[in-house]
This record gives C-alpha cells, structure tokens and sequence, in this order.
C-alpha cells in the first residue's frame, strides 16, 4: 500500500481581538486646595506703659523697696542676704548685724565662721558669708571702704551682679536703672513689655520702654503689685486694677458660688 499523504500542520489562529474604541482617560479631577491649617493667634499688643504706672501708682500708693538700710554698704549687704531668702528675714538679721559691724573693713576682718553664725537664719549661710567678706575685703583693697555708685565698679565686686547693680544704684544713689528680680520678671512677661526669659534681656526690653525718670518707681510697683495681687501660681485677676489691658491669656476669674443644698422638709 502507498502510504496516506500527511496533512501539512495548520497555524492556530488566535482570535480576532475585539475591535471596540479604547476607553478614554477620565479626566484628571481638578485638585481640591488645601485646607488652611489652624491660624496661629499673633502676640496681643502690650499694656499701655503710662497707664500700667498710673494704675499702680494709684493702687499701690506705700510701695518702696521690701529691704530697710541707711547707707549703700547696709544695703548692699540686704540684697546679697536676700538671694534665697524672703525680705521679710533679712529685715529681722540686719539691724544687729550692722550694728555689730558698722563698715565693710569689720565686715573684711570677721572670721567666717562668726560670720555664719550671724547669717544662718538666711539660709545658705556659708555661700553669703564668703561673699560678704569677699565683696568688703574688694571695697577696702579698692574703693577706701566706700560702695562705688559706677555700674561697672559694682560689678566687679564678688557677688554682686547686674540685678544687685541696678537695685542699689536706683535706691541707694538715685540713679535710674531697672532691677529684674522675680516680680518684675514674671509681670513684665505677663503684661506683654518682653517675651524674654533671661533677666539681662529683660532688663534690656524694659530700660527701652519704661520712661528713665520712672524705672525705679516703676520696678518698686511692679513687685508690690507682684505680692499682693499678680501672684506666680494663682493671681487674682478680678482683684487687679490692669485686668481690661492686661493681655495675658490665662486669667483667673471669679467662680460663682454653688446654691446652698435643698434642705428637706423632713428634717
């Protein structure tokens, strides 16, 4: 038999692909504007000065500087006794203190552990009774005992700084200047003078601001009113005289009382 003649291999012919138009893109969403964040509240506007002093003066009539002296060496003495201490305390040491001795030469020749002894009651009684003697030995060596009224000399002192500086110019020779202790900080910050944390700055914002003829009035009613009403943890703003143009946020208002409780008609 001849063999059957073989088929020659047919191609698979894949189908036809389906000849529909192609989807058009879809158009691109016009992008959404983002949304504004939360604003930032801008720093309020400070108190008025002129009317701050005005307001203090009137309200504040007795203020003076907390610590009692009768020359500038007693008061230099008091404010390095009160670093740590309450006014009050230095108040009660130094008038036999400064009795016992009278100049910064008895001050210079005191032993320190006499020293201490007499300043214990203030609290870091050692630390002040090296700088006592310290700064009394500089005045002796070379001030011939006496309290410089220049900035500079009273500087160079031992443990006189700048706050030291300017309390004692401005009590003790009249001369202008500002004094950051804790009062003058904490209200000047909250009355919106200086948002500065560091005393030198602070001093720097205020010398511009406060009127020179008035720094020394000025930082005396700042820490009478710092006592007495503008406490650091708690002040009593409805008690303030510059509550409607203080623009410090965190006031303190006046809770209203709770009703007295129902009492039954059975007891």
């Amino acid at each position: 038999m001849s063999p059957r003649p073989t088929r020659p291999p047919t191609r698979k012919t894949k189908p036809a692909r389906s000849t529909k138009p192609a989807r058009s893109a879809k158009p691109a969403s016009p992008t959404k504007p983002a949304r504004p964040g939360p604003r930032r509240a801008g720093r309020a506007a400070a108190a008025p000065i002129g009317e701050v002093i005005a307001r203090l003066d009137r309200a504040h009539p007795d203020a003076k500087l907390a610590l009692d002296f009768t020359s500038p060496l007693e008061l230099l003495i008091a404010l390095i006794l009160a670093a740590q201490c309450t006014d009050a305390k230095v108040n009660e040491v130094t008038p036999a203190l400064f009795r016992e001795f009278p100049t910064a030469a008895a001050f210079a020749a005191v032993d320190q552990d006499t020293l201490e002894r007499w300043l214990k009651p203030t609290g870091f009684f050692r630390q002040k009774s090296r700088a006592v003697r310290a700064c009394c030995q500089a005045l002796v060596d070379r001030f011939a005992g006496e309290v410089p009224r220049d900035f500079d000399d009273l500087l160079s002192l031992p443990g006189v700084g700048r706050k030291t500086a300017n309390i004692l110019r401005g009590n003790a020779f009249g001369l202008p200047g500002i004094g950051v202790d804790t009062h003058v900080g904490r209200l000047s910050q909250r009355l919106g003078f200086t948002t500065n944390t560091d005393p030198d700055k602070i001093e720097a914002d205020l010398v511009a601001l406060v009127p020179t003829a008035t720094q020394i009035r000025f930082c005396h009613l700042l820490q009478y009113h710092g006592r007495r009403i503008c406490f650091a943890r708690k002040p009593d703003c409805p008690a303030c005289v510059l509550l409607d143009i203080c623009p410090f946020p965190d006031k303190t208002v006046i809770k209203p009382s709770e009703p007295p409780a129902k009492r039954s008609r059975w007891v």
